[in-house]
């Protein structure tokens, strides 16, 4: 007996084309993507626009984004002079630093025992806990006030420093991806002799740095831009953030817009570096959190 075989057996995959009216919604949405990013960027481009002008082209309407003449002494007022934005920018990445680093080992250790630790009463703790995200944050410049004057912090940079190291948001963010991670994981840690803080160095924190670096950058930019505590806790000119140092281009009956819109410029590049440097782990979490089932 012979058997004969099909050569044709071989399964082809289906190829799926966009038809016409996918590929042009597809366009449609691509344009306006673009229009609204640039509608987000435009006050940006103005900003660095403004910053290389003259004082009397600043308001020329209609817009002249790119000036005839560039105009360079603006940012070097910035960074050289009496009122060089460098003991500002200095005191910035301090408390910028400083408080994100401890913000994201609190907040870590924090969300890591809401999530993962099992003890009585954790999620009303929890509850009330997220209940004080409802409090604006003006109401306790008072009581903060009264506690750092006690504490003898009041005007210096710890009085910023350490409010920020303690942050509900961060401990909620990073909890809710402490929960994504199976519970098989550290159940077979804790079989093979490991404790918590071994289990939480060695397996979550390398497994959260997407999430990390995501909440590194967010906490960066507010402890960047805080001008509400810095302006309530901060006396002494020395200890200025660049949001207060932008207040020297204000003068009593003037206000020189193309120095502010210069410092409002620089003080923007540690934020795209850091962004830039994260954006990998960022995109990194995007995508496995897509797959994740």
């Amino acid at each position: 007996m012979q058997i004969k075989v099909n050569k044709q057996t071989s399964v082809q995959k289906p190829r799926f084309k966009l038809k016409g009216n996918d590929h042009l919604k597809k366009v449609g949405l691509t344009v306006g993507m673009l229009v609204i990013a640039l509608f987000m960027i435009m006050p940006f481009l103005w900003m660095i626009s403004t910053s290389l002008k003259t004082p009397s082209e600043v308001f020329d309407f209609p817009i002249k984004w790119i000036p005839a003449d560039i105009q360079w002494d603006h940012h070097l007022k910035v960074w050289t002079g009496e009122n060089s934005f460098l003991k500002y920018y200095a005191n910035s990445l301090k408390i910028a630093v400083i408080g994100s680093v401890g913000a994201i080992f609190i907040g870590s250790l924090a969300a890591y025992g809401f999530a993962k630790i099992h003890f009585k009463g954790r999620d009303l703790i929890f509850l009330f806990y997220l209940l004080m995200m409802m409090v604006p944050p003006q109401v306790l410049f008072v009581p903060k006030f009264i506690m750092f004057d006690f504490a003898g912090i009041y005007n210096t940079h710890w009085a910023l420093i350490i409010p920020t190291m303690f942050t509900i948001f961060g401990v909620f963010f990073l909890r809710q991806f402490f929960l994504s991670i199976p519970n098989e994981i550290s159940e077979s840690a804790f079989i093979d002799g490991a404790g918590h803080f071994r289990i939480f160095f060695q397996i979550f924190l390398p497994l959260a740095k997407p999430a990390i670096m995501t909440f590194a950058i967010l906490d960066f930019s507010w402890n960047w831009n805080n001008y509400e505590d810095a302006l309530v806790f901060l006396i002494d000119e020395k200890l200025f953030t660049v949001p207060l140092g932008l207040n020297n281009f204000v003068n009593e009956f003037t206000i020189d817009y193309n120095g502010m819109m210069a410092a409002a410029s620089a003080s923007i590049i540690p934020i795209l570096i850091l962004f830039f440097i994260g954006q990998r782990y960022i995109i990194q979490g995007v995508a496995s959190s897509a797959v994740k089932g």
